[in-house]
């Protein structure tokens, strides 16, 4: 019979003599006061592999069972966290604690091996860990150094992963190495290679026979003269890449590529290729005129996006008229990034209608301004003429946010544009104060946390876009429209002793 905490009560009368009920008797107290006897060792097994490194191998020094788990442990990854190496460790102390675990372990049903250093470990213990590492069964392999001299790489052994792991690696992630391969990865999802010295031609062999890609990540690989995605990448769905200088030549034709983050020339993306991407994202750190760019051309190269997002650190010249529509694109989302300090005020924030014009089914805009300091033209109270562009419908627009917003009159402008055009806006956010730390009730007293911190010259540009807000736009808002103001925090981005007034949006 099972009482109520589960445990089993024999009330069946034994057969047998006093002395064997009674040692039976003693077996079913054992089993209750230790069930842990009775389980499986493979259950016992996988308990032990989900603990964290640390604590699993505490627990291997006082159970045998747990002893045999841990030398047969699915999941290595080693770093300074997972081995608790706090405060001013060295690393060798690092190495020394891999090397010990690597040494006793057998090799036997490691799935997931990952390694994260700050230096260049010696090529011996790198050879000799993934040597034990990569066998028939690995899934995930991830060796990420970080060394200070870029100059030095680890040779990475593709002949063992290759002749060993080919048919069973899924996802590999390399950082500051040479990764030279020599065919395909029948199962490979999941590719991310950073500062890798590899050139086109070795990715492109790789890329050809690697039929189950799904996720591909190049960050700045200085030999990676071209890159070739070839059309047999059905699986392939999100790409990023990140280059400066060396890339010569982009050509991307995986039919079913649906995401793509692009850090570079511009100019390459006109190479092809990017016909069914829904979703893209460029940066192009440390470059100018990327909205002009994207207006102007990505409209015929990703004719089918419903998701753009752009980052410019300047703006040398103004948004133009799309010579074609963007037919598909439903959110837009434009950073505009002050690289010395002040976004360009050459720059004319009412051009970027011309951007929303070009996209007749889009449902949400966002623009984000990030500077320390504004030196647009300011809206007074002499500004009784505010430009209009000419009249056209967003009627599909249903929310605006610009955050970082300020008292340039061009930015008033397109705000109001916005107004008199959207005729299905339902919400308006305009934050005065564009801060990395997102708080979700930043108007009141926080309870915890703290907001990001914010120069004084962009505090009193802040009051001064809120009076704007008050003059401006609070009487062009319609009635079925929501509009949220977001003023400083009154803790974090206090006025006190800046000698400003303080106005607020009644």
């Amino acid at each position: 019979m099972c009482t109520a905490n589960g445990s089993v009560t024999l009330l069946a009368k034994r057969k047998g003599s006093p002395c064997q009920q009674e040692e039976d008797d003693n077996q079913d107290v054992k089993r209750m006061r230790n069930p842990r006897v009775s389980l499986p060792e493979d259950i016992w097994y996988h308990i032990h592999s989900l603990l964290p490194l640390r604590d699993a191998a505490r627990a291997a020094c006082v159970s045998s069972t747990f002893l045999y788990s841990w030398r047969c442990r699915p999941n290595l990854i080693f770093s300074k966290k997972t081995l608790g190496l706090n405060g001013n460790w060295r690393e060798n102390e690092l190495v020394n604690k891999v090397d010990h675990i690597m040494k006793n372990h057998s090799g036997i049903g490691l799935r997931t091996f990952g390694l994260q250093s700050y230096n260049l470990i010696n090529t011996y213990y790198l050879d000799r860990w993934l040597n034990i590492a990569i066998t028939p069964a690995i899934e995930e392999l991830s060796l990420t150094q970080f060394p200070e001299n870029n100059t030095k790489y680890y040779n990475f052994p593709c002949s063992i992963l290759f002749n060993r792991g080919g048919n069973s690696i899924k996802h590999i992630c390399l950082s500051h190495c040479a990764f030279r391969p020599t065919g395909g990865l029948n199962f490979l999802r999941r590719l991310h290679l950073g500062e890798v010295h590899i050139t086109g031609d070795e990715l492109e062999c790789l890329l050809s026979n690697s039929f189950a890609l799904e996720q591909l990540t190049l960050k700045y690989c200085k030999e990676l003269n071209y890159l070739r995605i070839p059309c047999q990448l059905q699986q392939l769905k999100d790409l990023e890449v990140y280059e400066r200088k060396a890339l010569q030549m982009m050509e991307v034709k995986a039919p079913n590529l649906s995401t793509f983050h692009y850090d570079g020339n511009l100019a390459r993306l006109s190479d092809g290729g990017l016909l069914a991407v829904k979703k893209l994202r460029i940066s192009s750190f440390y470059q100018y005129n990327n909205v002009h760019y994207a207006s102007a051309n990505l409209s015929s190269i990703v004719p089918t996006i419903e998701t753009l997002i752009i980052s410019s650190f300047g703006e040398k010249f103004n948004t133009v008229v799309a010579p074609f529509k963007f037919l598909h694109l439903k959110s837009l989302k434009i950073s505009l990034i002050g690289f010395n300090g002040a976004f360009s005020p050459a720059y004319d924030y009412l051009s970027l209608a011309y951007f929303i014009g070009a996209s007749p089914v889009l449902e949400t805009f966002t623009l984000i301004v990030s500077q320390i300091r504004m030196e647009h033209d300011v809206i007074s109270e002499n500004s009784s003429h505010l430009r209009q562009m000419p009249r056209s419908s967003h009627g599909n627009i249903k929310n605006v946010n610009i955050i970082g917003f300020c008292s340039a009159k061009s930015m008033i402008e397109l705000t109001c544009h916005i107004l008199e055009n959207a005729t299905s806006l339902e919400c308006l956010t305009l934050d005065t104060i564009h801060d990395d730390y997102v708080h979700p009730d930043r108007l009141s007293v926080h309870e915890v946390g703290f907001c990001g911190r914010i120069g004084s010259p962009m505090i009193m540009e802040a009051e001064n876009a809120l009076l704007a807000i008050k003059r401006y736009i609070v009487g062009k808002v319609p009635s079925t429209v929501k509009l949220v103001v977001l003023k400083p925090c009154s803790w974090c981005h206090a006025t006190e002793g800046l000698g400003v007034k303080d106005h607020r949006v009644a």
